[in-house]
């Protein structure tokens, strides 16, 4: 039985971004299967107490050079967004809507590369639109299933989920119940998983 990779992310997270980019030819090279689990980011920082790497200026200019090194050796697109940090709840939320669909990777690619390749103004509704009508969505369609109760419901249990299991930030990876926090620590998903399966 393949392993499973439980990936708590949030498209307004660059780093989730940088994982993303690499996470399904790890899953390939380790005969494992990826469960996206997307969360508000947000609520996580709000419940326990964390807050985006940029609310330090010293600590977010590393932070964002770094991302840029690991786009140079992942062979990545990446620019930082200038309208950083955006409210992702609708985006999120538009995640969880696809979540079991064929589209799903279409709507996260969309998404991702208009954040962190294309540095759209994803807090603009118009612009949100006009990139889910690029990717080939029926933006009011979207809109309907991010607003509808079970999404909002769907997105609020994953989100008290990850706070349950020690989630605090953006991309929180695991393996069973080994926890592996940052895009920066995919080698050692790697590792786990080709040492242990």
């Amino acid at each position: 039985m393949n392993a499973i990779i439980d990936v708590y992310f949030d498209v307004g997270s660059p780093a989730s971004y940088l994982a993303w980019t690499q996470l399904p030819a790890l899953a390939d090279r380790c005969q494992a299967r990826l469960n996206w689990r997307p969360m508000l980011l947000g609520a996580v920082f709000q419940a326990t107490g964390n807050q985006s790497p940029v609310m330090i200026p010293a600590k977010g200019r590393y932070m964002t050079m770094d991302f840029h090194r690991f786009a140079a050796s992942y062979g990545v697109p990446f620019r930082f967004n200038p309208h950083f940090p955006i409210n992702t709840l609708t985006l999120i939320r538009g995640a969880v809507a696809f979540l079991d669909t064929p589209r799903f990777d279409d709507y996260l690619t969309a998404v991702f590369n208009a954040m962190w390749v294309d540095q759209k103004n994803m807090a603009d509704p118009e612009v949100v639109a006009s990139v889910w009508a690029e990717a080939g969505f029926d933006p009011g369609a979207v809109m309907d299933q991010c607003n509808a109760a079970t999404v909002k419901q769907r997105l609020r249990e994953t989100t008290d989920e990850a706070v349950e299991k020690g989630v605090f930030g953006a991309p929180t990876l695991f393996i069973g119940n080994e926890m592996f926090f940052g895009q920066d620590r995919l080698w050692q998903v790697e590792q786990r998983l080709q040492t242990n399966g």
